[in-house]
C-alpha cells in the first residue's frame, strides 16, 4: 500500500541556488502527521520559482518506502 504525506515547504531563493551550485542536495520536511522526511531537492526542482520554493505538497512513497511522486497541491 502506498503512503502519502502532506506538508508545506518554504525555501528561500538563496537556498535553491545552493542546490544548483551542488552545495546542498537534501531537505528535511515535517509532514502534517509530525513525521520528518528527508527528500532530495531534485524532486522539488520543477517547483522552484524566482522567489524560491513555496507551497503545499503531497509526497507519495511506494510500498517499500521508495520515492514515487511529489505534486504541488496549491
Amino acid at each position: 500500500m502506498k503512503r502519502q504525506y502532506l506538508f508545506s515547504a518554504f525555501l528561500a531563493r538563496e537556498k535553491c541556488l545552493l542546490y544548483y551550485q551542488g552545495t546542498i542536495r537534501y531537505v528535511v520536511v515535517t509532514a502534517d502527521s509530525g513525521e520528518r522526511i528527508q527528500l532530495g531537492l531534485k524532486h522539488f526542482q520543477p517547483y522552484f520559482s524566482a522567489l524560491g520554493l513555496r507551497g503545499r505538497f503531497r509526497l507519495t512513497l511506494t510500498e517499500t518506502g521508495a520515492f514515487d511522486s511529489l505534486e504541488q497541491i496549491n
